[in-house]
């Protein structure tokens, strides 16, 4: 099969034939279609985070295809299903965390001594051929694309994620931090949960597609935010944790921001002026945080009220893909077709 290959940690990605996994007890085996481009894609591959330690390299954990052949004792999939791909397969079943019997998350990724992780751990989706846990992959409902279901397998799934853990209420107003490939979509998924959303970024060249994609109102930082009057939920997704801690001074009293995003270098930390003593704020972590709540984000696409705007790419070009994702020049996701 034809995959897109990393030598090792700063070499280019490139086109390489390399023998076709097949799947597993419980696995499926998936025919890609369509390969969403996470940042963290390139900051595996450029040395920012350990290389995965899999041979041939293949990363990508947004796949979308339809199965082609299943493992034994799988009966929830079937040849020919359109499905998708997530990051977290598994657990190793057998450390203290895997212990508590908690349901696979993305806090299994950080925890788990050995998870099987799409395109970490194991081969991933930036090929024509993935093989995957089956309890891990989603189906995609009828009418939405494989270009369109990529990025929500990981953007649109921990953007909504994030949503979910910050309980929004009828009638809170929620703010995005950060329009890119998780932002663009929290803006659409809160409006479509009938929210109304305020985007915060500091481009401007952002500010009128932040408007169409359905913010009322744009700010450049946490003061511009609360003299705007200020957001009930902050959702952080871009990957800068400075400026989450700058968006707590536009947080209305018993507000909740919740981090959605990795920032690899910076820390979170709260300023004396943000009054989080007094202010009954909550700050929570969020992920990937149960495939229902991909299913819901899916449906929504499904329902034409989420639309993900991508920028797709031939595998063969896929090392330009890369490239444009890693100088933050995609509008909003790229995806790979195979």
């Amino acid at each position: 099969m034809r995959a897109a290959v990393v030598a090792h940690p700063g070499a280019p990605w490139e086109i390489r034939d390399v023998p076709t996994p097949q799947p597993g007890p419980g696995e499926v085996l998936i025919r890609v279609r369509a390969s969403g481009v996470c940042h963290n894609d390139v900051w595996l591959t450029n040395g920012v985070y350990p290389f995965p330690p899999i041979a041939p390299m293949i990363t990508g954990h947004e796949p979308a295809g339809e199965v082609v052949a299943v493992g034994a004792g799988v009966t929830n999939r079937a040849v020919g299903d359109r499905v998708g791909a997530t990051w977290v397969q598994d657990g190793c079943g057998a450390c203290d965390y895997c212990a508590l019997k908690l349901p696979v998350t993305g806090q299994t990724a950080m925890y788990c001594a050995a998870p099987v992780l799409t395109g970490m751990t194991r081969q991933g989706g930036h090929a024509e051929f993935v093989a995957v846990r089956a309890d891990s992959t989603v189906p995609i409902p009828d009418g939405v694309s494989y270009q369109q279901a990529a990025p929500m397998l990981c953007a649109g799934y921990t953007a909504f994620s994030a949503l979910r853990a910050a309980e929004p209420r009828p009638g809170d107003r929620v703010a995005v931090l950060g329009i890119g490939g998780l932002g663009h979509l929290a803006i659409q998924l809160a409006r479509a949960l009938g929210h109304e959303v305020v985007a915060i970024t500091r481009s401007p060249d952002k500010h009128g597609t932040a408007r169409a994609l359905g913010a009322t109102a744009v700010v450049r930082d946490g003061a511009e935010l609360r003299a705007a009057g200020g957001a009930d939920v902050v959702l952080v997704t871009g990957t800068s944790y400075p400026a989450g801690a700058d968006a707590l001074h536009g947080l209305r009293v018993n507000g909740r921001l919740v981090l959605a995003s990795i920032d690899p270098a910076g820390s979170f930390a709260i300023s004396p002026g943000a009054r989080f003593f007094a202010s009954g704020h909550r700050i929570s972590g969020a992920g990937h945080d149960g495939l229902h709540h991909l299913a819901e984000a899916l449906d929504l696409v499904a329902s034409g009220q989420v639309n993900p705007a991508v920028e797709t790419f031939d595998h063969a070009d896929v090392a330009e893909a890369v490239d444009r994702v890693d100088r933050g020049q995609v509008r909003f996701r790229a995806v790979v077709t195979f």
